[in-house]
């Protein structure tokens, strides 16, 4: 299902204790700040949820997964509120997927820059196609990933980090994401993906939803701290788009 409205779209899809959430957006699936908070409520929502022991996100369409925060909010932002507030929408997001309490499994089918490569860090397993290139660009407009930083650099170390957000010019393909340990497995196209997703969740969310909760814990142990990091995150990125450097680079980018 697809959208053409400005704010995106999200929807849930609830069937054999699975609950796979689709998202949206005209601009390659890219994030405005309400459905990030969409997103935020929906997870919280499905984390208390009993009918539910297995989460899959999802992006519509067949092409880019995500393109992060949206282009048009950045450039609009004009006070150190505001530019906190637009920050700590993928804050709110990932948190949410790491306070929850069903494991989140990500089906990654095409390109993800900035903060979707945070989202699918933040996922408890991920599986993608082979399109699935990802790139952290922020240090290139004088922003830099700061607040999906923590999730990336727990899931793919410190150095993979440093490598995508320090060559912010370059795409890193499926194939080093998944060496990384970004993905769990890679396939040659969406229809195998697919099948693969269905086999695995139907699988996962066949099992004790007691023991998933407490696997889910011990996966995500020492974030507790991650509420006030990513708070503190969101702020220096806040205040870093309010710089020269960034309004030039931004409005070499609109033309």
């Amino acid at each position: 299902m697809s959208t053409n409205r400005e704010n995106g779209s999200l929807y849930t899809h609830k069937e054999n204790k699975i609950a796979s959430v689709e998202f949206g957006h005209p601009a390659s699936n890219s994030f405005p700040s309400v459905l990030l908070e969409r997103l935020e409520k929906e997870i919280n929502k499905l984390s208390e949820d009993p009918d539910v022991n297995v989460i899959l996100l999802k992006s519509e369409g067949e092409k880019a997964f995500c393109a992060g925060a949206s282009f048009n909010e950045l450039i609009e932002i004009e006070d150190l509120q505001a530019g906190k507030q637009f920050f700590s929408g993928f804050a709110g997001v990932i948190n949410a997927m790491r306070k929850c309490n069903k494991l989140i499994v990500g089906r990654v089918q095409g390109k993800t820059v900035g903060g979707g490569v945070g989202l699918v860090a933040a996922c408890d397993y991920a599986l993608a196609t082979e399109a699935a290139s990802i790139k952290l660009s922020e240090l290139s407009i004088g922003i830099g990933p700061f607040v999906i930083a923590p999730a990336v650099e727990r899931k793919m170390g410190v150095d993979a980090l440093a490598e995508m957000s320090l060559a912010a010019h370059e795409w890193k393909n499926a194939y080093w994401a998944k060496e990384k340990g970004l993905y769990a497995k890679i396939f040659d196209s969406i229809k195998d993906l697919d099948k693969e997703v269905e086999i695995f969740t139907e699988k996962l969310s066949s099992y004790n939803p007691q023991a998933l909760t407490e696997m889910k814990k011990i996966l995500w142990k020492n974030t507790d701290h991650w509420g006030e990091l990513l708070d503190e995150r969101a702020a220096i990125s806040g205040e870093l788009v309010l710089s020269d450097f960034t309004k030039n680079a931004l409005a070499k980018f609109k033309k």
